[in-house]
């Protein structure tokens, strides 16, 4: 049962990269600081007191900068491979009781993925935001996606179970609106 939890916990936490990069790994330091969350042995560099500050002060960086229009949009362009790297990595650092290999390639395939998925649904939904107002509902979008990666980082943490359910469904919603928005652009 390790081993599964660890796979929802990780895709979870993935998703959440989606919405903003540090805040899970806020969340992670802490946890596995506190002893909730047990991470893999080459990650527990991640409750180290330097790598907790630089996730706080990184937070809160990132969480104050998306509140202000058209600088949220140039940190989307920086954010999109971060998010696929960041879930690559909270992926694979709960997914310790598997093999290596099998743990690297569930967290590149579906840490990766979905956080991609998740920060591209993002990116589209703050651009049309900033076209359809000329940003001035970008900070309302930027806090509705704050809150959303708050939320997923509980879920993961604490029901990792309804949290894959949620993502998988999420998921798969986000990237048939991407398909969509993909064919509309190109006809």
């Amino acid at each position: 049962m390790e081993p599964f939890l660890g796979v929802c916990l990780g895709v979870g936490l993935a998703a959440a990269c989606g919405f903003r990069v540090f805040v899970p790994f806020l969340a992670v330091s802490l946890a596995a600081r506190s002893g909730l969350v047990s991470l893999a042995p080459d990650f527990h560099w991640i409750t180290s007191d330097p790598a907790l500050v630089a996730f706080a002060v990184a937070t809160v960086v990132e969480l104050l900068a998306y509140q202000v229009p058209w600088v949220d949009n140039v940190l989307d362009s920086v954010a999109s491979p971060a998010a696929v790297i960041a879930g690559v990595l909270l992926s694979a650092s709960t997914i310790s009781a598997l093999d290596p290999s099998l743990r690297w390639g569930l967290a590149l395939v579906a840490g990766g993925g979905i956080a991609g998925v998740f920060q591209g649904a993002t990116a589209l939904a703050r651009l049309g935001s900033t076209v359809g107002t000329g940003g001035l509902a970008n900070p309302i979008v930027s806090l509705l996606e704050s809150g959303t990666a708050v939320l997923v980082v509980v879920l993961a943490l604490f029901l990792p179970v309804v949290a894959l359910v949620l993502v998988i469904g999420g998921g798969v919603f986000a990237a048939r609106r991407l398909m969509v928005r993909r064919r509309a652009a190109a006809s």
